[in-house]
């Protein structure tokens, strides 16, 4: 299942070296709601959403106004946030219409909205798969923000079909389309065939042996969807256990389970799917993990099924049989399938804190409501009264000292059962610390230290790619030791690529000891410092996790990069990353090399991507073109710049030849430099773009990249 792209382990390289240089304005601070949460695992947290009699949000509650409640006791609530995520959109640029793709990655709204979407392929009627698509990218067309991060789940079990976290629009809808139904057909439908076909009835009454009924002859593949299902929905709750002081919004979009499972915590069901049931819904509440459940059918529910019914062999046979009154065969069946199914929904829902949608054709109303529960609520935090593992349901109650308002949060959590596991320390082979492992391990970005990272695919030594990584990191916060006046510190970098099956690829790790004088320790404050390092990839679609920390006041942070790396050696026509330097840039404190592309760069790689008007920028790129047998020709390489209003304020052309070899690389090296002078103040877009004049059709390949110029 595709959970298991949600996995990451460290993978350790070299060590690099330090040289002292100066740079750009640091990275700018991460915006978010103040968080201070512990991560015990003992710890409670509870989101809780409040309203007035409008059913307007309020925000301006203090710690005062709440009282927890564990299984009717009262608890001292040690810690309170009140969140307030704004809704940040895409600037949309004349030129293009549609947001453009950023080339450099940041943390800086690690603290945005965070949805994980599960979309239930086993319990999806394969018909109903548009309207599960066009739901889910209705969602992130919409309502997703540029401060928000999201992730898609297929439970069908492959993991290329799902994206990792990411706030890359363009992927998220990319997993959303690559949906497929897997639902088997209705209960009823089976039965009724079944039926029709001979098989034998049976009583379903020991009293009344006139009531009989056909066995469903795929209950058993039925009974392993649904386990398989709330499977995945437990281990994807465990994978969000280890973020804390947010809300996690799970939006499972299913046609839900048709199983009696009204009370989940009856120790009378003990059918395998309510332990799956309870299994799925203790994690998510040990968690925090809230479940908004969405059933794509819309109104009608069952109607499909119910017209269906009369073209099923059997129907009219069990319908005129005297003898047989098959209750489960019937409308009546059809309809108490359609009712268990949803009832399944609103109690995932009911019980993690969350709500469902269901009987609905319009969904602007429920993504409206899901923003707004993930952008203002409050986050209470406080410790058990017991830690046994004996996997009990607590019930926990909020309640408002204020009058005339409405409180909304999860009924309670299941206690873990079982021994807890243990936690290994690191081997001294192995060492890293703590914070680092923490951050590496994070589904989703960690803004305690602010860093950008820049990440661009190079024709390597065949089949690879080799991976140009520059990260920068604000180093204002750092704190240094005195070492015979010398500021010191260590800073570790560590970089893991995750391809899209969720294996893990060889990375690096950096540590470098940063050996300061005053005007260099001074510089490396205002500036930031630069860690450069290389990966050699094969063709394919990854995540890098990018980490560092700094070891003085122990800060750490991390950012998810999305790469596609194409083939250089069987593409007609490809283009590398964009390597983008400049005058200022070369001022940075700067750690490490960027591996072939080194010698090529007028420069040092930069993340940055705000300049002055008095900078000039300096581009490399390569264009790698395979046409064997194809006569001489000319390729076309051009940077432009347009404003903001689509207006063209700087181009560059040049003409090369294909008899060319560039270094013996195969390529067409490209380096134009770009003084900024001449541009105003404001967002400017770059397009560097190659075209090849062979064959009757020219083939052209081009890469966007977005600038800001100040004064």
């Amino acid at each position: 299942m595709s959970h298991a792209r949600l996995r990451l382990l460290l993978v350790f390289g070299c060590v690099a070296g330090l040289s002292a240089q100066q740079a750009p304005p640091p990275v700018p601070s991460p915006q978010g709601p103040p968080v201070t949460f512990r991560t015990e695992v003992n710890y409670v947290e509870v989101d809780a959403t409040v309203t007035d009699a409008k059913g307007n949000l309020v925000t301006d509650l203090t710690q005062a106004d709440f009282e927890v409640l564990e299984d009717g006791k009262p608890q001292a609530i040690s810690t309170f946030s009140v969140v307030n995520i704004p809704i940040v959109r895409d600037d949309r640029p004349v030129v293009t219409g549609e947001p453009i793709e950023r080339d450099v990655q940041s943390n800086e709204h690690a603290d945005g909205r965070l949805y994980l979407i599960v979309l239930d392929s086993l319990h999806t009627d394969p018909l109903n798969a548009l309207r599960v698509k066009q739901a889910a990218r209705t969602f992130i067309e919409r309502r997703f923000g540029t401060n928000d991060l999201a992730a898609v789940v297929h439970t069908s079990g492959r993991s290329d079909l799902g994206q990792d976290f990411t706030n890359n629009r363009r992927l998220l809808v990319a997993s959303i389309d690559r949906f497929v139904g897997e639902k088997l057909r209705s209960q009823t439908l089976e039965r009724l065939e079944a039926f029709g076909n001979g098989a034998p009835t049976l009583p379903t009454s020991p009293t009344n042996s006139r009531q009989r009924s056909v066995l469903d002859p795929y209950e058993m593949e039925r009974g392993s969807h649904a386990r398989r299902t709330l499977t995945s929905l437990q281990k994807l709750a465990d994978y969000m256990a280890g973020i804390h002081g947010r809300r996690k919004a799970l939006v499972f979009i299913s046609e839900g389970l048709s199983y009696d499972l009204a009370d989940p915590w009856s120790a009378m069901d003990a059918s395998a799917v309510a332990d799956g049931v309870r299994d799925a819904i203790g994690a998510a509440t040990r968690a925090n993990v809230s479940i908004f459940a969405i059933d794509p059918r819309g109104l009608g529910t069952g109607i499909e099924s119910a017209i269906e019914i009369g073209g099923v062999p059997g129907s009219s046979q069990a319908a005129a049989d005297g003898t047989d009154q098959p209750t489960n065969m019937g409308l009546q069946s059809l309809m108490s399938e359609s009712y268990l199914a949803q009832q399944s929904l609103r109690m995932v829902a009911e019980e993690t804190g969350g709500f469902a949608a269901v009987n609905r054709n319009d969904f602007k109303e429920v993504f409206d409501r899901l923003v707004r529960e993930t952008s203002a609520y409050y986050v209470l935090g406080y410790y058990p009264p017991t830690q046994k593992r004996d996997g009990k349901f607590h019930r926990i109650t909020v309640k408002l000292k204020r009058p005339g308002l409405q409180v909304h949060s999860r009924k309670g959590y299941a206690a873990p059962r079982g021994k807890a596991p243990e936690v290994k320390a690191a081997t001294s082979a192995t060492a890293s610390s703590p914070a680092m492992r923490e951050a590496m391990n994070s589904p989703v970005p960690v803004a305690g230290l602010p860093m950008r990272v820049f990440a661009g695919a190079f024709k390597g030594t065949a089949p690879n790619a080799s991976v140009a990584l520059a990260v920068e990191v604000q180093a204002s916060g750092f704190k240094y030791t005195d070492k015979g006046g010398l500021a010191t510190n260590l800073l570790e970098v560590a970089f893991t690529p995750i391809d899209q099956n969720g294996n893990l690829k060889s990375g690096k790790k950096s540590r470098a000891t940063l050996s300061f004088k005053p005007d260099a320790l001074q510089a490396a404050n205002a500036r930031g410092i630069r860690v450069l390092s290389a990966l050699d990839m094969p063709p394919g679609r990854y995540q890098i996790r990018v980490a560092a920390n700094e070891e003085g006041a122990g800060l750490t942070g991390s950012v998810l990069y999305d790469l596609e790396v194409p083939d250089f050696f069987k593409a007609p026509l490809t283009m590398s990353g964009v390597a983008v330097t400049s005058l200022a840039a070369q001022q940075m404190v700067t750690v490490g090399s960027e591996g072939m592309i080194a010698p090529l760069v007028a420069g040092p790689t930069t993340a940055t991507r705000e300049f002055a008007r008095a900078d000039t920028l300096a581009l490399f790129a390569e264009v790698y073109e395979n046409a064997p047998g194809a006569s001489a020709h000319k390729i076309d390489l051009s940077a432009t710049i347009r404003s903001s209003d689509g207006r063209v304020v700087l181009e560059m052309k040049e003409e090369r030849s294909s008899t060319e070899l560039q270094a013996g690389r195969g390529g067409f090296g490209y380096t134009p430099q770009i003084p900024l002078k001449d541009l105003q103040p404001g967002t400017y877009l770059l397009h560097v773009e190659a075209k090849s004049r062979v064959g009757k059709e020219p083939m052209g390949v081009g890469r966007d990249i977005e600038i800001r110029v100040r004064p």
